[in-house]
């Protein structure tokens, strides 16, 4: 067989990660730890990054800490030259700039919508749904970045139109879904399991990780959900140097196609 001819029947291993920005301030939102934060996700290797709370633009922090600014916007800054495929749905949009939803892709990413989920108008939701192109495997992959609302009976509807999007996409092709979902209740997996998501973590340890607050886990807020793939594993993080990166703990895994 020729050397150049994609070996498509092999198995594809995509190392996702998803962690809550904190719009790249510290837990008291005293420091913009964004330099330091982009060296942490780079560091895990990841394929496909899921970001919440990311800005997109603001422009009285951007003053008050010019000296460690980017020039461009967050997700870009953190896209670097590791990530070249990047998306960014815009959610929560004020006088001062706005902030949503990120996703960084080493895979092409063919398209993407920013679906909106906001309920009456208010706490600005998406759900960053992307397309992506593996490449070496015969199939889309769709990567959805999940902010749910801190209401309940508002993350009870955006629940259900995501169940509703997962539904709606082709049979057969991968889904990652994965964010922070603010389910403390732990009504998500029930809802989920009506469109065939599988929690990564609930899997091997019989529920979510408790990744809230990050310098000290107490709420069980973060996913990484997925159907129609191989097999998965959940990835094990350090506390360091993510506990004073952030409000929330990142999660990861190794996802096979």
């Amino acid at each position: 067989m020729p050397t150049d001819v994609l070996m498509i029947d092999e198995p594809l291993t995509i190392r996702v990660l998803t962690v809550n920005t904190h719009k790249g301030f510290n837990f008291f939102n005293r420091k913009l730890v964004l330099p330091e934060l982009r060296e942490a996700v780079r560091t895990v290797g990841a394929d496909v990054v899921f970001l919440q709370e990311v800005l997109g633009a603001h422009e009285a922090l951007s003053l008050r800490h010019s000296s460690r600014w980017p020039e461009g916007t967050h997700y870009e800054y953190l896209a670097d030259q590791m990530w070249r495929s990047y998306a960014y749905g815009r959610n929560a949009v004020y006088p001062e700039g706005h902030h949503g939803n990120a996703l960084l892709s080493k895979f092409p990413i063919i398209s993407y919508q920013n679906v909106d989920v906001s309920v009456h108008g208010t706490e600005k939701r998406g759900l960053l749904h992307c397309r992506l192109d593996t490449v070496s495997r015969l199939t889309t992959v769709h990567a959805i970045c999940v902010h749910l609302g801190l209401r309940a009976g508002h993350r009870d509807h955006q629940l259900t139109l995501l169940r509703n999007l997962v539904n709606g996409l082709p049979e057969g092709e991968p889904v990652i879904v994965a964010g922070d979902f603010n389910d403390w209740r732990g009504k998500a997996e029930a809802a989920l399991s009506q469109c065939q998501l599988t929690d990564v973590f609930s899997t091997y340890y019989g529920a979510p990780p408790k990744t809230f607050p990050a310098i000290f886990p107490l709420l069980r807020l973060d996913r990484i959900y997925v159907r129609g793939v191989e097999n998965f594993a959940p990835v094990r993080l350090p506390n360091r140097p993510w506990a004073h990166l952030s409000d929330h703990a990142p999660l990861a895994a190794e996802i096979v196609l």
